[in-house]
């Protein structure tokens, strides 16, 4: 059927949701959820703009996302904006801003919307909500501890259980002192420039045919030394040779620590990369272990180099990025989403018209109580008022007509049970509360 012409589409844009309050329920839920954690840890929350400068994200975040999935545009004033595709840079140029100002160490969050150009699909849209957790000015490996504990207590938080997930680590400098260790051994060598590009094609395998990555890692690194991956880079090469290098001997003191503390679903990954040119050290992902949802969920790690983009001495620093579509996929398949209720906890349905100016009156004398009240302001019959009480999920619904203004003596009624009580207006609230509670 063609649209008439001046007719809007009612759809959204796509890849974007739209949030009714069923839906905005589980959304506050998250971010409540996601507070209260960070907060225990001490995290203080911050904000910017949703509009950058583009120069932020050209030296920094990987090609993949500024070439391709950036909203770039020109404005008025003939300046190259973006809409923020992640938060990391944004609060980086926040305490560069101010540095000399701050006191170190600091603990900041925030739950930005951010926006990428990309094929919507389950899990990835072109714009969601993202818990930021960020530890500056702590260098030693207690603060990628800290960082990492925070994201498993913010799985367990949601009601996730070990079994659920795991977190999956890796160091970003294993890769490639691995790799020269192994090269060495053929009398080979990995050369220094090629290093990020390699990490790059790396993050880049899943992606990629099994021919098409094998062409392109011998194109990058001749196919002697392509081989050489393709053939011995693996998980029990890595397990041999990891104690030899620098990064190594970090990330095995990483999982000592974590395991210490507790936590037993960690597991390196020697193939992790992940895709942001800014990391420098460790580096995390929390992974869904159910079969249908088997997917990274979150993730992080050290960019303690980062600060060299606004021309200044680097900044220990360490964070994460939660994502709210993944993290609520996760909590659907797992079955951990609350059951939605309404905050309306009293529907008052009138008897007739006349009734309503002493309805309002009453509503907000019991507001006063701390109680959430809403009116009927309709003519329907009292019957189909109940009808909608209960379509919209409100616990508690009493009638108001002639007969209740006089006495001041109110039925009280639980809608899911049916069940009744006769009730003075100066107990309504706490009856309800005795319920609710």
């Amino acid at each position: 059927m063609q649209k008439k012409k001046g007719v809007v589409s009612t759809e959204s844009y796509k890849g974007v949701r739209d949030f009714y309050p069923e839906d905005m329920a589980v959304q506050e839920y998250l971010f409540e959820t996601m507070r209260d954690v960070v907060s225990h840890f001490g995290y203080e929350e911050y904000s910017t703009s949703i509009l950058e400068p583009s120069e932020l994200y050209a030296a920094k975040t990987s090609e993949e996302i500024v070439n391709e999935q950036t909203y770039t545009f020109e404005d008025r004033g003939g300046r190259q904006v973006t809409l923020r595709p992640e938060m990391t840079p944004s609060v980086a140029r926040l305490v560069a801003a101010r540095r000399r100002e701050l006191a170190f160490p600091l603990r900041w969050f925030s739950i930005p919307n951010v926006f990428r150009y990309e094929r919507p699909q389950r899990g990835r849209l072109r714009e969601h909500w993202q818990l930021n957790c960020d530890l500056f000015g702590v260098a030693a490996l207690e603060g990628d501890i800290e960082v990492i504990l925070l994201a498993y207590e913010l799985m367990r938080a949601f009601g996730a259980t070990e079994r659920e997930f795991e977190i999956r680590i890796n160091h970003r400098s294993v890769i490639p002192e691995t790799l020269d260790l192994l090269a060495k051994k053929h009398n080979l060598s990995l050369p220094e420039e090629k290093q990020q590009d390699l990490l790059r094609l790396m993050d880049r395998k899943d992606k990629l045919s099994e021919e098409e990555y094998g062409i392109r890692l011998a194109t990058l690194l001749g196919d002697d030394l392509a081989k050489v991956v393709l053939l011995q880079y693996n998980a029990a090469t890595v397990r041999t040779l990891i104690a030899e290098t620098t990064s190594g001997k970090r990330l095995l003191d990483l999982l000592a620590a974590l395991e210490a503390r507790g936590v037993a679903n960690i597991v390196h990954d020697p193939y992790l990369v992940r895709g942001f040119d800014y990391y420098t050290g460790i580096i995390f992902e929390v992974f869904d272990t159910s079969k249908e949802n088997n997917r990274s969920l979150f993730g992080g790690g050290r960019y303690d180099k980062l600060f060299d983009l606004f021309g200044m001495d680097s900044i220990p620093a360490v964070g994460f990025g939660m994502g709210d579509v993944t993290l609520r996929d996760f909590l659907e398949t797992h079955k951990l989403l609350p059951a939605y209720h309404s905050p309306t906890e009293l529907y008052i349905a009138v008897a007739d018209t006349s009734s309503h100016a002493f309805a309002a009156q009453l509503a907000q004398r019991l507001r006063r109580h701390d109680l959430t009240v809403v009116v009927d302001l309709g003519e329907k019959k009292v019957g189909d008022q109940i009808k909608t009480a209960t379509k919209k999920r409100v616990p508690f619904c009493i009638v108001v007509g002639t007969k209740e203004e006089q006495t001041g003596v109110y039925t009280l009624k639980h809608l899911e049970s049916k069940h009744e009580i006769i009730v003075h207006e100066q107990d309504i609230a706490d009856a309800i509360f005795e319920v609710l509670e």
